[in-house]
């Protein structure tokens, strides 16, 4: 069976990028042939050493896009009978796996469809007359999206980021200079706290959350009804911390401006240009609504 075709070959070595490729492959091939292998490894384990050694050097130095330099690492172990076609492709039958591939679809579904936008510009508008308001605001709307959205670095460089670099612009406060700390300094800060607080709120709200779930089921530990024994287990730390954490970074590292009496305005103008919730932003809300509802009662 062949596992990558001649014309798919071809057109991933058009792309390569011909010195990490080479770092990438030599960094593997010093493994295998030059680093003399301990008597109580095998030389099974040794080749998959290597071959694995390759692939994180790739995915660092990115020689192909990363799907594509995975793909070839398993490809490699398959062909060197390092791993069997079955043990290599044995985690694409893991329910856990799909569900984690799922749950980035509709990650990457919030932010092409502008509704993670609307939402957190919607709280914006509503709490957003104070800077601590207007981290609340922020902190609240990414709190509601988090189970459907389980990516911490999508939510946040996604969605919240661009939000919050228009607001501090806006407010006068810019990176990389004197005035970041009016307001700009304290939102980022604010909001990269708060989303490490939901993503341990909701066990759909991080893609390691349902790997710790199937580590555990490895070890034994079966949970019946997991989303909900999740959210029963983190709820009370979680939105303790959700709550408090704004006001404590308000108090350790306040921000110079105190009001943002502009920025409901700006949000109202925003969610003006942005015109009425679109049919892909409904389909968006009902899908999630689907899925975390399956989570929840599946």
């Amino acid at each position: 069976m062949r596992l990558i075709g001649p014309q798919t070959f071809a057109k991933c070595a058009s792309k390569a990028k011909p010195l990490p490729l080479l770092l990438s492959l030599a960094i593997g091939l010093g493994v295998r042939f030059l680093v003399p292998k301990p008597i109580e490894i095998s030389s099974q384990a040794w080749n998959l050493l290597s071959i694995f050694l390759s692939t994180i050097a790739g995915l660092v130095l990115s020689p192909l896009p990363v799907g594509a330099w995975a793909f070839l690492g398993l490809t490699a172990a398959v062909l060197t009978k390092t791993l069997t076609f079955a043990a290599a492709f044995g985690a694409f039958t893991n329910e856990v796996i799909w569900l984690i591939v799922i749950s980035f679809f509709f990650a990457r579904g919030f932010v092409k469809t502008g509704l993670g936008d609307r939402v957190a510009t919607y709280f914006v508008k509503w709490l957003g007359k104070s800077t601590l308001g207007l981290s609340y605001g922020l902190t609240i709307s990414e709190a509601m999206i988090a189970p459907a959205m389980p990516s911490t670095t999508a939510r946040a460089g996604g969605v919240f980021l661009p939000i919050i670099k228009s607001l501090a612009i806006a407010g006068g406060s810019s990176p990389n200079d004197s005035t970041s700390r009016k307001l700009g300094s304290f939102l980022v800060l604010s909001q990269f706290q708060s989303a490490g607080n939901s993503s341990a709120l909701f066990l759909t709200a991080a893609a390691q959350n349902l790997l710790c779930l199937k580590l555990a089921e490895e070890l034994g530990v079966k949970i019946a009804s997991p989303w909900v024994s999740w959210f029963k287990a983190a709820s009370l730390p979680a939105i303790i911390a959700l709550l408090v954490t704004p006001y404590l970074l308000y108090k350790i590292f306040p921000p110079e401006t105190k009001d943002t009496p502009d920025a409901p305005a700006l949000a109202a103008k925003k969610l003006e240009q942005m015109g009425p919730v679109t049919r892909n932003e409904w389909v968006m809300v009902g899908t999630m609504l689907l899925a975390v509802s399956l989570w929840v009662f599946g």
